[in-house]
């Protein structure tokens, strides 16, 4: 080896760096130990790269459950609380929702109410093909995108759209808006994501991604903390109160051609949610108790994930589950809805509700558009136009051709009815939303501190929401010629739900 030597004050002669032969003892005394101290290291990083899953490396910065224990901040002495992750469209949303307040009764909790997602941002998969996200997954999935909404300014609560106000007001159930309940349980200020300061909302965000670590269970479950459900559909059928049936098997479970072709070994069994989650059971404990996805349908003769119809031996549920089963829009939305049928319409009309593109659906346009056409024609023929409302994700410009292109053009007998998202009667009741701001208004806590008032001020959405799908909804349950709906559209099911309950001749506030 040599020595090259830049002084340029100096000779820029090299010469050879002097060595010493090293004795054959002192070599022989250092490599085992060099080789002992590099197996040791090699060890350990390991079991460090072993320790990392790839969901935890998705989070940046996360902690353990030990250092993220002070972040489980009790907003009021006491309260226990329940959060879920919901998933698609605003019908499953809705769905889950009223899963979630029937559980929350159950349990005594009071229920996150939380944001309405973005059509598809997040995926459970399929229950009867036992191919779902793990609970963990979509509870850091529905957190990340929750952030994101409050970030962008499109956070539209469930409450917002959902009146749980009469619900609320009765004890049925407690709520609380899921940015008062991040606020107080990650101790940060929420109105600071909501500012146009950079550096102060990415230090923000990445503190709510290490909080919303721990929410998600990515870690387990934390004592006296958090207690993550990690039974799903492909495992578990709660139950309530129903003879001795806690534990036994469920009578759908996954047949051996399907356990052989997927390798699963899956076992369904019906579970009493409140003798396994309520008191004297470990997740009593905790403070949070976070579902996944609580998303259930009848299937084979059985629920998917939640088979609680009736409760007869609990008089305070059994109301519960009868009021639940429908929940009206706020009276923004209703009274927008009522009005377009009456001031624009102005005629008896039939609705056609045709959903066309998306999904299973668009291969199903002619039998959707046949049974239009049955319907209409069983209206019989009549001096004055025929008025239709059409509710449909298939763009006007793409109706030639079709039956839907046929009536536009028949002018003499039909006239079609359409709303746009752009119509001033939906931008004016997207803005009455947005003053109103149902959401963190008529929640528990709701006014509880300055925290939670600053949210209110700068966490306001910069976007109006998008309060067509609603009003829609709505105008369809004021179609006196009668409905037409596309089968298997949740979308279509909500609307015979509002039409048996009779929305549209209620008083804009439906009394519960």
């Amino acid at each position: 080896m040599y020595l090259f030597n830049f002084n340029p004050n100096r000779s820029t002669t090299t010469r050879p760096w002097p060595t010493k032969r090293p004795s054959s003892s002192s070599s022989s005394q250092r490599s085992p130990l060099l080789f002992i101290t590099v197996l040791f290291c090699a060890f350990i990083f390991f079991l460090y790269y072993q320790s990392l899953s790839p969901t935890s490396l998705s989070l940046s910065s996360s902690k353990t459950p030990h250092s993220l224990q002070n972040q489980c901040r009790i907003p009021s002495p006491r309260e226990k609380f329940l959060w879920y992750a919901p998933h698609s469209g605003f019908s499953n949303q809705l769905s889950e929702f009223k899963n979630a307040l029937l559980m929350a009764a159950i349990l005594n909790r009071t229920l996150i109410v939380p944001p309405i997602l973005d059509h598809h941002a997040v995926a459970l998969g399929s229950c009867p093909k036992f191919r779902v996200s793990a609970p963990a997954e979509i509870r850091a999935s529905v957190w990340d995108h929750a952030v994101e909404l409050i970030r962008s300014g499109r956070y539209v609560s469930m409450a917002d759209i959902v009146d749980i106000s009469s619900l609320v007001s009765s004890s049925f159930i407690r709520a609380i808006d899921f940015r008062v309940f991040a606020s107080q349980w990650c101790n940060l200020n929420l109105e600071g994501i909501c500012v146009n300061e950079s550096d102060k909302q990415s230090s923000l965000l990445d503190s709510l991604k290490q909080c919303g670590s721990l929410l998600a269970g990515l870690d387990g479950s934390v004592s006296k903390c958090l207690y993550a459900v990690n039974e799903d559909c492909r495992t578990t059928v709660w139950t309530y109160k129903n003879d001795n049936e806690d534990g036994t098997l469920d009578s759908f479970q996954p047949d051996e051609q399907l356990k052989k072709k997927k390798k699963i070994s899956y076992v369904r069994r019906r579970r009493d949610v409140y003798k396994n989650l309520g008191p004297d059971s470990e997740a009593d404990s905790a403070t949070l108790l976070a579902f996944g996805s609580i998303f259930t349908s009848p299937y084979k003769g059985s629920e998917l994930y939640i088979d609680i119809h009736e409760s007869p031996r609990d008089q305070r549920i059994q109301k519960l589950i009868e009021k639940i089963e429908f929940l009206p829009f706020v009276p923004e939305v209703i009274s927008a809805g009522k009005r377009f049928a009456r001031e624009t319409i102005q005629a008896p009309f039939l609705c056609a509700q045709l959903r066309l593109l998306d999904g299973q659906f668009k291969n199903h346009w002619k039998t959707t558009l046949l049974g239009l056409k049955q319907k209409i024609e069983s209206l019989g023929q009549s001096s004055h136009p025929t008025h239709i409302f059409v509710m449909t994700d298939l763009p006007e410009a793409n109706w030639t051709g079709s039956y839907l292109g046929d009536l536009a053009g028949d002018s003499h007998q039909f006239k079609l009815h359409l709303l746009k998202g752009t119509d001033e009667l939906v931008m004016q009741t997207a803005r009455a939303l947005a003053v109103a701001n149902h959401g963190l208004s008529s929640g528990f806590l709701s006014k509880s501190s300055d925290g939670d008032s600053k949210i209110q001020k700068h966490c306001r959405p910069s976007t109006l929401a998008d309060a067509l799908l609603y009003i829609e909804e709505t105008v369809c349950s004021c179609a006196s010629l009668g409905f037409v709906g596309t089968l298997g559209s949740t979308i279509a099911e909500s609307i015979e739900l509002m039409r048996k309950f009779g929305v549209c001749s209620s008083s804009t506030r439906t009394a519960l």
